[in-house]
């Protein structure tokens, strides 16, 4: 999710391919577009200039890209909602050479993409179609330095991958100088966000969190950016960009996260539920 995007954008300029799908040229960038689903912003993509990210949350995200590994090395990454393929793009700029996975529920949409926005071949991006959840599941063990779960169903994502089991799942498949990054949309007393914190921290040791100021105090809905792994995380770095970030953000970690998450328990798969809806007018 993103912040609003029609003001920016032509009318006449405006197609969709597929049902509750729209894609909207940038009217302020040549060659760039947001994909929209069911009128939630969920991607922007610049295909002249992958190295570009319109969306605060997805820089948040970029973060973790940059810190994974050393500057430039080749990575091993997973996406779990596949969208635009903006941050699958970013790795491939970024990281030239990287082995990437990606996969997303619906295959009008993947096609779509694929047709409308196509990516460089060159780029080793192999996306497939299906359930997020039992696509990771079906994954080596040890196999991925980088997994993105950023899965939207509309504006909320399913409780099937919000739950510990989905985060055991995520962290057999993880490296272990891996991350896994978890876009989480919330609001007001961020009670989704917080168990999902505490979700996350039950089966990886490190934890850090990402947001804006607003978010983080309630004052409005937006994205939370989970970084977690088996190893310490680069904390002071990732910090260090949240805050220099044009939206400026702030990085929550150590006791911080633990005042945050306090009286929260973890998910499980029988008591999962969406994440909340955002409100109707935020978009």
């Amino acid at each position: 999710m993103g912040r609003r995007v029609r003001d920016r954008v032509e009318p006449e300029e405006e197609f969709s391919a597929v049902p509750g799908v729209d894609l909207l040229a940038d009217a302020d960038r040549p060659d760039s577009w947001f994909l929209l689903v069911e009128g939630t912003p969920q991607s922007h993509v610049d295909l002249s200039d992958p190295g570009y990210l319109d969306f605060s949350y997805v820089r948040r995200i970029a973060h973790a890209v940059d810190l994974v590994a050393p500057e430039g090395e080749p990575i091993e990454a997973m996406h779990l909602g596949a969208g635009a393929l903006t941050v699958a793009r970013y790795v491939a700029h970024r990281r030239p050479g990287s082995r990437q996975r990606a996969v997303d529920v619906d295959a009008a949409l993947v096609e779509m993409v694929r047709r409308r926005l196509p990516w460089d071949r060159r780029a080793q991006l192999r996306v497939g179609v299906g359930d997020a959840r039992d696509w990771i599941a079906a994954r080596h063990a040890s196999s991925a330095d980088l997994i993105v779960s950023d899965v939207f169903a509309g504006a909320r994502t399913p409780a099937r991958l919000t739950s510990a089991e989905f985060y055991t799942e995520a962290a057999r498949v993880l490296r272990p100088g891996g991350f896994l990054v978890v876009n989480v949309g919330d609001g007001y007393a961020l009670k989704h966000t917080r168990a999902q914190v505490a979700t996350a921290r039950s089966v990886l040791p490190h934890v850090v969190m990402t947001a804006e100021p607003g978010v983080l105090r309630g004052r409005r809905f937006g994205n939370l950016v989970l970084v977690a792994g088996h190893r310490p995380l680069p904390v002071e770095e990732l910090g260090r960009l949240a805050h220099r970030d044009p939206e400026m953000a702030r990085l929550v970690e150590g006791d911080d996260l633990d005042r945050f998450v306090s009286g929260h328990s973890p998910v499980r798969d029988a008591d999962a539920v969406d994440s909340p809806a955002p409100p109707t007018d935020i978009f």
